[in-house]
């Protein structure tokens, strides 16, 4: 729980400061990472990146996750049950909004990659730590969509609804609830598919369980054990099914 805490704190910090973070545009201007936070520093990023770079360059990735914190803390053991036998490769970094994501992705080995899916869970780095309205977070949702179709023409995209936080009637919370009826029109159900796993985070009334989600935004191991077993059908579906359902996922969470 303690590592939950002062992630949560350290997010807050790093909010207190966004317009240092912010070098204009996080959300369509391509840009690497310049600010230091307290959880990641500038060099540990480069490091990062410069590990996403080689797994790169090894190739045979089928399916390419692409996101922020959300994406690169994926528990080994979990990861490699449900998505190593499907040749998957983790191309998150925390902190990251979607400007780190455009920024990243047109590197030249990674550009060269042929997957046949991509998983993209990006966006709330845009509300946390830039302070973008869901208009300008969309976007930038937008831009990495379309930088993900023109790149992998042949690859299809399952695009994740920005995750809940905090309180249901915290500020971010509707911002996002406004952010991903905009995201959903993006799905066209050919080569882009929106899904929202929100419901299996939220209880009544849409409020989040700490044994999920222990700072109210990222996930436990149990968690991530739930989105496991409803993102996983659907990436199968995805990959596999010649004719995917446009309607996949679970309602909600019992």
């Amino acid at each position: 729980m303690t590592i939950f805490k002062t992630a949560r704190a350290c997010l807050l910090l790093a909010a207190c400061t966004t317009q240092s973070a912010r070098a204009g545009n996080c959300a369509t201007i391509p840009a690497e990472r310049h600010f230091e936070y307290p959880w990641m520093s500038v060099e540990r990023w480069h490091q990062m990146f410069s590990d996403q770079v080689a797994r790169a360059a090894k190739g045979d990735v089928d399916v390419m996750f692409v996101g922020d914190s959300l994406t690169e803390m994926w528990p080994k053991a979990l990861w490699d049950k449900n998505f190593g036998q499907l040749k998957a490769a983790n191309f998150g970094i925390g902190g990251d909004h979607t400007g780190n994501v455009l920024w990243r992705l047109q590197d030249p080995v990674i550009a060269a990659l042929k997957p046949k899916l991509v998983v993209l869970m990006i966006g709330v780095n845009n509300i946390n730590l830039c302070s973008e309205g869901s208009e300008e977070v969309f976007a930038g949702i937008q831009a990495v969509v379309a930088k993900l179709r023109l790149q992998y023409p042949q690859a299809r995209i399952l695009l994740n609804a920005v995750l809940p936080e905090g309180a249901p009637d915290s500020d971010e919370r509707r911002r996002i609830i406004s952010l991903n009826q905009k995201v959903r029109a993006l799905g066209n159900g050919k080569n882009v598919f929106f899904h929202d796993y929100s419901g299996i985070f939220m209880g009544e009334g849409g409020v989040l369980s700490r044994e999920l989600q222990p700072d109210l935004l990222h996930f436990s191991e149990k968690g991530y054990e739930l989105l496991a077993q409803a993102m996983r059908p659907d990436i199968e579906a995805l990959l596999f099914s010649e004719f995917p359902p446009q309607s996949l996922g679970p309602k909600g969470r019992d």
